[in-house]
C-alpha cells in the first residue's frame, strides 16, 4: 500500500497567534510531527499543508514535503479539515501521484510518535480495517458529570453520586485526542463518515495526547518537552 501524511498547519490561529511554528523544546511545534512522520517510514510522502510560504519553508527545511499551498478558501477558521485533505489527494492526483491511504497528522498534538504511527499502520493493515482513529482516556469519568439547572441547585449532583457510589467500577470511556486519523482514501471519498462501520481505535496513552489550543496547554507541553529532552526525536 502507498500512504500519504497530510500534516495540516494553516497560518491563521486564533487563540494562540503562529502557534503551529513556535519553538516547542526547541524546534518548531510542527517539526515534531514531521519527524514522527519521517521516522516512521511508512510514508511514501509527507505532505505539509499550509497557506503560508513561511510556514513551508520551515517544513522544508525539517524534511517535509510542500510542492503547494494551500487555497485560500481551505484556510479559513470554517474550513473543514476533509475537505482540505480531499483536496490534498485531488492534487496529487492531477500530478500523477495516487495513494490507498493517507493519515491526517495535526501538528497541535506533538507527542504521538513514530511507534504511534506504525501501530496504527499495522492496525489498517491486519484488521483490514476502513479507518484507524487514535484516541485515550478523558482526565475525569463524564460519568460523574452532571448538568446542573439555572440556578446551581446541587440536588441533581447528589443523585447521581448516591447512583454511581454503589458502582464497583465506573465503564471505561475513550475520547479522540486528535492525533492520529488514518483512512483508506476510497472510504473518505465514498463513505458518510470515516467512523462508519470499519474504523478502529488505536489507544494511546495520556503523556502522548496533548492537544495544543491555547497559551496554557503550550505552557505545559513546553514543560513536559523540556522533561524528555533526550528522548524527542521517538
Amino acid at each position: 500500500m502507498k500512504y500519504l501524511a497530510v500534516i495540516t498547519a494553516r497560518s491563521g490561529s486564533k487563540g494562540l497567534r503562529d502557534k503551529n511554528i513556535l519553538p516547542l523544546g526547541g524546534i518548531p511545534l510542527s517539526a515534531w510531527t514531521i519527524r514522527a512522520a519521517l521516522e516512521s517510514g511508512v510514508f511514501d510522502e509527507v505532505h505539509f499543508s499550509t497557506d503560508s510560504e513561511k510556514y513551508a519553508a520551515i517544513a522544508r527545511e525539517y524534511g517535509a514535503s510542500v510542492p503547494f499551498l494551500r487555497d485560500a478558501e481551505l484556510a479559513t477558521d470554517g474550513a473543514d479539515t476533509w475537505d482540505v485533505v480531499k483536496a490534498t489527494i485531488g492534487k496529487y492526483r492531477a500530478a500523477g501521484k495516487n495513494f490507498d491511504a493517507f493519515m491526517l497528522l495535526q501538528p497541535t498534538v506533538p507527542f504521538r510518535n513514530a511507534d504511534d504511527i506504525r501501530e496504527a499502520v499495522r492496525m489498517l493493515e491486519e484488521k483490514n480495517a476502513k479507518a484507524v482513529v487514535s484516541v485515550t482516556e478523558p482526565e475525569h469519568s463524564p460519568f460523574w458529570c452532571a448538568e446542573l439547572p439555572p440556578d446551581g441547585d446541587m440536588r441533581v449532583y447528589h443523585e447521581k453520586i448516591q447512583y454511581l457510589i454503589g458502582r464497583q467500577k465506573l465503564p471505561q470511556q475513550w475520547i479522540l485526542n486528535g492525533a492520529i486519523y488514518l483512512v483508506r482514501v476510497d472510504h473518505l471519498l465514498n463513505a458518510r463518515s470515516i467512523y462508519e462501520s470499519g474504523c478502529y481505535a488505536y489507544k494511546m496513552p495520556r503523556e502522548r495526547s496533548f492537544d495544543i489550543d491555547d497559551r496554557l496547554d503550550f505552557d505545559i507541553c513546553e514543560f513536559l518537552a523540556t522533561k524528555r529532552q533526550p528522548d524527542r526525536h521517538d
